[in-house]
């Protein structure tokens, strides 16, 4: 079977399995996800969304953010892991928000991995889900069920988005990286997945290490 017609395959099915996939991140304003999403590293959406419901009715604009001290804001969401490091990146993106796009957040993804803590993936986020950019963001999940299924080897993210928008339609790419995360919190995890109860399994390579030959 070609890649292409494997890949639609494999997105009709999340599609039916999985067809209110969004984002689990709470949020009001573009700036809003864009912290929630630098939180949600090493987090879990649903520790996030602890954090900042807290943190969101104390500040909830960049000016607010770019006035704190790393201290200050580290105190705040140190529920969530790295949280002094976050802190840091979080008041400087906020920084330069207010000093070059007058508080507002952009709308191209290369403008938003130019600002501190705003890698790839959270730029594809907030680039796809706030302006219906046409990124495939890669996180952990979307990378390991690329790989078990042979979609893509690539060991590095920005290479596993690139060969996956290959075969995915600008406009359905954000639509399956919902549905591949959901996927991939549900049933295929990073250990012990369920691989009896998996929509996909007929196209999975993957072989648990309990199976796998010795030889």
């Amino acid at each position: 079977m070609k890649k292409k017609d494997k890949i639609n395959k494999i997105l009709d099915i999340l599609a039916e399995v999985y067809p209110d996939a969004g984002t689990a991140l709470v949020y009001k304003t573009p700036f809003e996800l864009m912290v929630a999403v630098i939180l949600s590293a090493q987090c879990t959406d649903k520790q996030v969304n602890r954090v900042t419901t807290r943190l969101f009715s104390k500040y909830n604009t960049p000016q607010e953010f770019a006035a704190l001290s790393p201290g200050e804001l580290a105190e705040e969401i140190k529920g969530c892991g790295l949280y002094r490091h976050k802190s840091r990146y979080i008041i400087e993106a906020s920084r330069e928000l207010v000093k070059r796009y007058g508080g507002s957040v952009p709308r191209s993804r290369s403008e938003l991995e130019s600002l501190p803590g705003v890698g790839s993936k959270t730029a594809g986020v907030i680039s796809g889900v706030i302006y219906g950019g046409s990124a495939l963001p890669v996180d952990t999940h979307v990378h390991r069920i690329a790989r078990r299924l042979g979609l893509s080897r690539a060991g590095n993210p920005a290479k596993v988005e690139e060969e996956l928008a290959v075969h995915i339609p600008p406009r359905q790419r954000m639509a399956a990286h919902h549905r591949l995360i959901a996927h991939g919190r549900k049933v295929c995890t990073a250990r012990k997945p369920s691989c009896g109860n998996c929509c996909l399994a007929e196209f999975c390579q993957y072989q648990p290490k309990e199976e796998r030959s010795c030889i």
